[in-house]
């Protein structure tokens, strides 16, 4: 079986923070939107960690196909398919995958780094401003070109005062 085109989606701050104490160390509605928008119809990918940062309400992440990775044997999550290695569960989520299709990799940040080398697209919001965490963004590398922005200059100031902007990434 082939591998789906694999794209990864995440928002980080000025300093390459994704986390902290497993949650997003801020309130982005606007990135909440851009991120339903890009993985909505799609499988989505996960670690143990991120599933169970997800608010209960929304596990699983409706209108979409939710596969956890976890390397306990027994774990189960209502609504999501277990996985126990990245390879099994992007195997998984190319099923019922066309070809022009993609799963989305959605965290965390030990999944990001483990799949980056193999992805095909980044959807990156950044954010104007540095916060401490625990988790941090895969390093982008010359590998990957810039190939949207928007706003194409500058920035969109989100309704909680954090200045933003979304990035797109191809290899």
């Amino acid at each position: 079986m082939t591998l789906p085109r694999v794209g990864l989606v995440w928002a980080e701050a000025a300093n390459g923070t994704i986390g902290k104490d497993g949650v997003l160390p801020w309130h982005l509605p606007e990135d909440l939107a851009h991120f339903k928008a890009v993985t909505l119809g799609s499988a989505v990918v996960m670690g143990r960690k991120t599933w169970l940062s997800l608010p209960e309400r929304f596990r699983p992440l409706p209108g979409r196909r939710n596969i956890v990775i976890t390397r306990q044997p027994d774990w189960k999550a209502p609504g999501a398919e277990v996985s126990n290695s990245l390879a099994s569960a992007l195997q998984l989520a190319a099923e019922g995958t066309g070809e022009d299709d993609f799963v989305w990799v959605i965290g965390g940040a030990e999944v990001f780094s483990a799949v980056i080398d193999i992805a095909h697209r980044l959807e990156v919001t950044s954010l104007r401003v540095r916060i401490e965490g625990d988790a941090v963004a895969p390093a982008i590398t010359e590998r990957w070109r810039l190939v949207a922005s928007d706003p194409e200059e500058g920035w969109h100031t989100s309704a909680t005062g954090i200045e933003y902007r979304f990035q797109r990434y191809e290899s």
